[in-house]
């Protein structure tokens, strides 16, 4: 299918697929059947710093997909820092989402439940990939809150669309703010560090997926305003890879000024990698390529097959390192006089991350007894007996599979990194996620990425993760008035939830948001005080 069909395929599904209301500047909401869709040469049309945009109006949204905000980077440009696109001269049309960064593409779409409960959106991949996407309620100069969103999948896969859930129509619609999100350069492309190869060329090659994330915020500094948002309230917002990418971006120093707020989900960190690990492995593969002239000058496919085939040779990988100059050594947070001391933030995991039911139905049944036998053979628990009483003591409502799939998704590392945060000026606030949609016979728990679409008004529209309906909206009612007040005011309390306290080592207050929302202080300390640490992924039954 070409990219044009794509284009036309993508408008008709979103039509069908938003939730809600309807349309048009100004339209009747008593009116629903009247016209969706508003596209033009003349119809939301934006400046910006290097041309004017034309995007479309859908549901009220002025929509832009595919900015750039940066120039490509293949060929000469392959493992340097991010530079400005070139201006252009008329209109460019920014109807379709831009180029995704090189990845492997092959088995993305199994015929499994996986991949009916994720159907996850990729379309061109290639180098040309620093580009944003825009949506807001109107052109009008106003200054709303901007939320910038960046996308999971550790830092080696995963796009701006990846999942139906990162939409930012019905939050820019229904909370009156600018919803950005971004692409940028991952995997060996992002992270390979050629900065201590003695060739002067390469000496900032290094955090290039990181440079390209600040680089993106430069661009909403200087061009949000024109698109109704206000550059002095920018909250970073991310998932899983995506958490610990807003965690190092606020620990950036040329972030400062930038970034405002922060959320992280599912994912969060505290420090970045080695620097003599990721220059000794950049070493290496510059060797095998043959020099800078050989790395640019191949095609993408050959040097992810290269640099992958080296990196399981000399050992090592592809991540944010600690370099010391665009990404701190040591602790994050840890300096007074950092940036960061006065950005909020809010920490948010979820009770399951991945429910072993959901695979292995038979679990699902279990009692106490057998998930008890279940902790010391196949969780690594020294303490079986004690650590089902701590965990039935924290959680007395919750079924035995439950408990089990919450001690597997610990949450000893997020209270780690609040409790170093909080260190800092600014609150941190400790949020759970324990919603069981009704899906795969109530199976499908709180897993990883499930709570993306409750904070984004897109219960409805990513219902393969909720089912839809009135009760998943309801809950999402519930997340996204916090997460709006936050953009507003660096504060989640409001009307519809209880007092959410800012996070204490010694009270460790956590807003649970499940059918009922509900803060508890330290529910599961005794939890973590005696079990065992383990990777989930070592559990078998």
């Amino acid at each position: 299918m070409t990219k044009r069909l794509l284009a036309v395929s993508a408008i008709a599904t979103m039509l069908i697929a938003s939730c809600g209301s309807p349309v048009g500047p100004g339209a009747d909401p008593s009116k629903p059947d009247e016209q969706q869709l508003f596209v033009g040469d003349d119809i939301a049309i934006a400046q910006t710093q290097y041309g004017k945009v034309q995007g479309y109006i859908l549901h009220g949204v002025y929509t832009y997909l595919g900015i750039p905000y940066g120039a490509s980077t293949a060929g000469e440009n392959r493992f340097m820092p991010p530079k400005a696109p070139e201006k252009w001269d008329g209109v460019r049309q920014t109807l379709f989402w831009g180029e995704d960064a090189p990845q492997p593409m092959a088995h993305k779409w199994q015929n499994d439940k996986g991949a009916f409960t994720d159907h996850w959106n990729y379309y061109d991949v290639g180098e040309d990939c620093l580009n944003l996407n825009v949506w807001t309620p109107g052109l009008d100069g106003k200054k709303r809150p901007v939320l910038v969103w960046m996308h999971g999948g550790g830092f080696s896969s995963g796009n701006s669309i990846e999942q139906d859930g990162y939409h930012g129509e019905n939050m820019a619609k229904e909370g009156d703010v600018v919803f950005v999100s971004i692409n940028h350069r991952l995997n060996v492309f992002g992270f390979t560090d050629f900065s201590g190869v003695g060739d002067p060329a390469l000496a900032e090659s290094v955090n290039l997926g990181m440079q390209d994330l600040v680089a993106a915020l430069k661009w909403v500094n200087a061009n949000i305003a024109n698109f109704g948002g206000d550059p002095s309230n920018v909250t970073i917002m991310g998932q899983s890879g995506g958490g610990s990418k807003v965690c190092t971006t606020i620990a950036m120093p040329s972030s400062a000024g930038l970034v405002q707020k922060a959320v992280a989900l599912s994912g969060n960190t505290t420090a970045s990698g080695s620097k003599e690990a990721s220059q000794a492995l950049g070493k290496a593969i510059y060797k095998a390529a043959g020099g800078l002239k050989k790395l640019q000058a191949m095609s993408w496919e050959e040097y992810y097959d290269l640099a992958n085939s080296v990196a399981r040779k000399v050992g090592g990988s592809f991540s944010p390192v600690a370099d010391g100059k665009y990404i701190p050594e040591g602790t994050f947070y840890s300096d007074p006089a950092a940036h960061s001391n006065n950005i909020p933030m809010i920490l948010c995991t979820t009770s399951a991350e991945s429910s072993f039911s959901n695979s292995i139905p038979w679990l699902e049944d279990i009692d106490f007894d057998k998930a008890t036998e279940l902790l010391g053979t196949s969780f690594f628990q020294t303490q079986p007996k004690e650590v089902m009483a701590a965990l039935r003591e924290a959680y007395p409502d919750h079924k035995p599979i439950e408990l089990l799939n919450m001690l597997a998704a610990s949450r000893a590392n997020v209270i780690k990194t609040a409790t170093t945060k909080s260190q800092q000026a600014a609150p941190v606030y400790l949020a759970y996620f324990d919603y069981n949609a009704n899906l795969f016979d109530g199976r499908i728990r709180a897993f990883h990425c499930s709570d993306i679409c409750y904070w984004f008004r897109n219960t409805d529209r990513m219902v393969t993760h909720t089912g839809g309906g009135k009760e998943p909206r309801e809950v999402s009612e519930h997340m996204s008035q916090a997460l709006l007040s936050f953009m507003r005011t660096g504060d989640p309390n409001c009307s519809v939830n209880p007092t959410w306290p800012a996070y204490t080592e010694a009270d460790c207050p956590t807003m649970i948001f499940s059918k009922t929302t509900e803060m508890r202080n330290a529910p599961d300390r005794k939890v973590l005080e005696i079990a065992v640490p383990f990777n989930r992924r070592s559990v078998q039954f």
